[in-house]
């Protein structure tokens, strides 16, 4: 073969080559997408007749090789591309925050960190303030004499922590009027130290005429409101405001197997607009199963025709698991309890129980009564709910309302003098 015939043929190839560079630069500056369509549309059969047909390894020529090589870094290169695309899905979510109009909001799951940072120590932190802070919880009792008021409390803290309890020489008088007694303990369980305030009301319901007895107990809570609320107000605040706020209101029915009472009616009506109350069925083992369920059934009845709100309400729910939670306690309410103090054997084991001779109802056993769902609601699982309650929605409603009624002016509030009151300026020193 002639020089100038072999340099004809080495043109030839790289013009070729060029062509097939160029149109591999075009193709993968494409969208993907139309990369792939095109590719699951046509096969090699559909496409150019001479480059889609395999030709022996004896007919192969630079310019085939090249191309099998182009479309092997190609297919690599796509490959790169896709576990890119689904690598960067998995990054960081980035979403605008819909409060705040403009700012951008980074969501970083703890796969994404570099690193250990440290944030979950946050959670040991606010343990360790809160056991050396201890803890505040005021409970109220209501319901008329007789349905074990006291026991109840007693046995839900397993302590004599009622008023009759720890008051020497108590005697037990029908009062003439609607009283309200507390009573405060300090209770302290495995470091963490808990101060309980009880509030007893004797005299409730007792008299033949009770109009208005549910008075003294809505004063006493919207006191403690416009106390907390003073304290807020001063200049020179405590730290830590003392907290005398009812965070639950336990309601006492009698164990009758009818309906609602007019005074039950009344009284929830106009407390559960101020304060978290639990209604429960007190006594219940004097009920069989059958009737428990056919009482429960009705109250509840009663509380959706009369609009009455007993916590915890639907609206207060934050997610989707703690809605299953309240539905399943909304479902149980009323509790139908029974308290005692006393302790008795049941196959070798000591537990609370109430002796009768037909056996032995034992209080924490949910067979028997709802008494462990009734402590497990107040102290193991919503104590803290309870008291987030009383403070974000009763008592920001109570504030709100008297701030508008004195349009925000201190004097009607009453603040006028308290800087220049010795008492209160030593009392408000951090």
């Amino acid at each position: 073969m002639s020089e100038l015939s072999v340099n004809d043929h080495l043109e030839g190839i790289l013009s070729d080559f060029e062509e097939t560079a160029a149109e591999l630069e075009t193709d993968r500056q494409r969208p993907m997408e139309e990369r792939e369509k095109d590719r699951g549309i046509m096969g090699p059969e559909q496409g150019d007749p001479g480059k889609g047909r395999e030709q022996p390894a004896s007919m192969s020529t630079p310019n085939s090789v090249m191309a099998k090589e182009e479309k092997g870094m190609e297919e690599r290169e796509m490959k790169k591309e896709m576990e890119l695309e689904m690598e960067l899905k998995a990054e960081v979510k980035v979403e605008l925050c819909p409060t705040v109009p403009g700012l951008q909001m980074s969501f970083i799951r703890g796969t994404d960190l570099f690193g250990y940072v440290g944030i979950e120590a946050v959670l040991d932190q606010m343990r360790r303030k809160t056991i050396k802070a201890g803890l505040e919880f005021n409970i109220m009792v209501v319901g008329q004499s007789g349905l074990g008021k006291s026991t109840l409390v007693n046995t839900l803290f397993k302590s004599k922590v009622s008023r009759k309890s720890c008051t020497p020489n108590y005697e037990e008088k029908i009062s003439k009027t609607v009283k309200l007694h507390s009573v405060s303990h300090v209770i302290e369980e495995k470091g963490v130290k808990m101060k309980l305030t009880v509030i007893d009301t004797p005299g409730f319901g007792d008299q033949i005429n009770n109009d208005n007895c549910w008075e003294p107990i809505v004063k006493h809570v919207n006191e403690q409101y416009e106390k907390y609320l003073r304290e807020e107000l001063h200049i020179n605040r405590k730290r830590r405001i003392p907290d005398s706020r009812v965070h639950c209101c336990i309601y006492f029915l009698p164990a009758t197997g009818h309906r609602l009472r007019p005074i039950d009616v009344e009284f929830m009506k106009r407390l559960g607009k101020i304060v978290s109350i639990v209604p429960v069925i007190a006594k219940a083992d004097t009920l069989t199963i059958e009737e428990r369920q056919e009482f429960k059934e009705q109250i509840r009845q009663d509380l959706a025709a009369n609009g009455i709100r007993v916590y915890p309400q639907k609206e207060y729910d934050e997610d989707p698991e703690e809605r299953i939670l309240n539905d399943r306690i909304r479902e149980s309410i009323p509790f139908a309890v029974v308290g005692t103090d006393k302790e008795h054997q049941v196959n070798g084991n000591k537990v609370l129980g109430r002796k009768t001779k037909w056996g032995i109802i034992e209080v924490e056993n949910v067979a028997h009564c709802e008494f462990a769902n009734l402590r497990d609601l107040l102290i193991r699982s919503h104590l803290q709910d309870l008291k987030d309650v009383t403070h974000d929605i009763h008592y920001e409603t109570y504030r709100v309302r008297r701030l508008n009624e004195s349009n925000m002016n201190y004097s009607e509030l009453g603040l006028s003098t308290w800087p220049l009151e010795n008492k209160c300026e030593s009392d408000s020193h951090l």
